[in-house]
């Protein structure tokens, strides 16, 4: 089988792997937290790194009036249907073996991760502000407003005394190869078919 052929093959593959392998980590540390709480966040539900990370995570939330995280969520629901259907289609291109189709499956990967990305930041951006008025404890800052709690969508990002990280794990990363892979098996069939 032709290189071009073999890449998209491992590209489906990688997609399969959001199955077992959680797509996102987000981790919390503080003084009171040495070792960081950390929520894991699958295609299907979310859970935690270390026993009764998120359990912990609800308890300091409900002190500053955020919601408990969510158990269920329509995505995920719809996020494993999506999988399965890109990775199908995936093999399928692999098999049929032209570089259009390659390449029409990079761009969908790429507009679906995009799609899932904005999806996220809209989450965090209401679980982070839905904050509710009658909390326990109230912070403001240097001009008296309400501190909000939203997570970063990636990077580092300090609220109060803690220290919130938010980064793809081992699913997320193995799509971006996976779309990656993609893209150059696109590029490797569009040469070999410029070539004949």
């Amino acid at each position: 089988m032709r290189w071009d052929k073999w890449l998209m093959v491992v590209a489906s593959l990688a997609v399969f792997s959001l199955y077992i392998f959680p797509l996102w980590k987000i981790s919390l540390s503080a003084p009171q937290y040495p070792d960081p709480l950390g929520i894991l966040i699958y295609i299907d539900r979310l859970a935690d790194e270390e026993p009764n990370d998120i359990r912990n995570v609800n308890i300091l939330n409900h002190y500053v009036g955020m919601q408990p995280l969510p158990e269920d969520l329509p995505e995920f629901t719809v996020f494993p249907i999506i999988v399965a259907v890109m990775g199908v289609l995936g093999l399928l291109v692999a098999f049929w073996g032209r570089w259009k189709g390659y390449l029409a499956w990079f761009v969908a990967m790429v507009l679906l991760g995009i799609a899932g990305i904005y999806d996220f930041a809209l989450w965090l951006y209401h679980y982070g502000h839905n904050i509710d008025p009658n909390a326990i404890m109230k912070f403001t800052d240097a001009e008296g407003n309400p501190i909000v709690y939203n997570p970063p969508i990636f990077g580092e990002k300090t609220i109060l005394n803690f220290v919130v990280w938010s980064y793809p794990s081992t699913g997320g990363v193995l799509l971006v190869l996976g779309i990656l892979l993609a893209g150059a098996a696109a590029y490797l069939g569009w040469r070999r078919a410029m070539q004949t």
